[in-house]
């Protein structure tokens, strides 16, 4: 049950805010429920694929999707998620959470800069 509970929340923060899945899945996933870091992020992109679906089916419905440029950044995040893969297994855990932690820094100083 507390897992399904944390997918319920990470799918409304993830819905509302279109991030926030891996941004909070992964440390759920390693603090809360013990995963290995890279176990926490592969399982954290498994998860956010059928709520990233279901969300754009609802956004489309809605007309809230600029087609053209959600395909250009979909071809290059098909890519890019290619080498993210084969980096996950040549980077080490302390190494992942310290560019993670940069990550949050960054996006936390981007939003509040705006």
């Amino acid at each position: 049950m507390k897992k399904i509970l944390i997918g319920i929340v990470v799918g409304i923060i993830s819905g509302l805010f279109a991030s926030g899945g891996g941004l909070l899945l992964v440390p759920v996933y390693t603090h809360i429920l013990k995963l290995d870091e890279k176990e926490a992020r592969a399982t954290s992109l498994f998860c956010i694929l059928p709520m990233v679906i279901l969300t754009a089916v609802l956004y489309n419905k809605s007309n809230f999707i600029d087609w053209s440029l959600g395909v250009k950044c979909a071809i290059g995040g098909i890519f890019g998620g290619l080498i993210g893969g084969k980096l996950l297994n040549k980077i080490s855990n302390k190494y992942l959470q310290i560019i993670f932690i940069l990550f949050l820094l960054y996006a936390g100083v981007s939003s509040i800069m705006r």
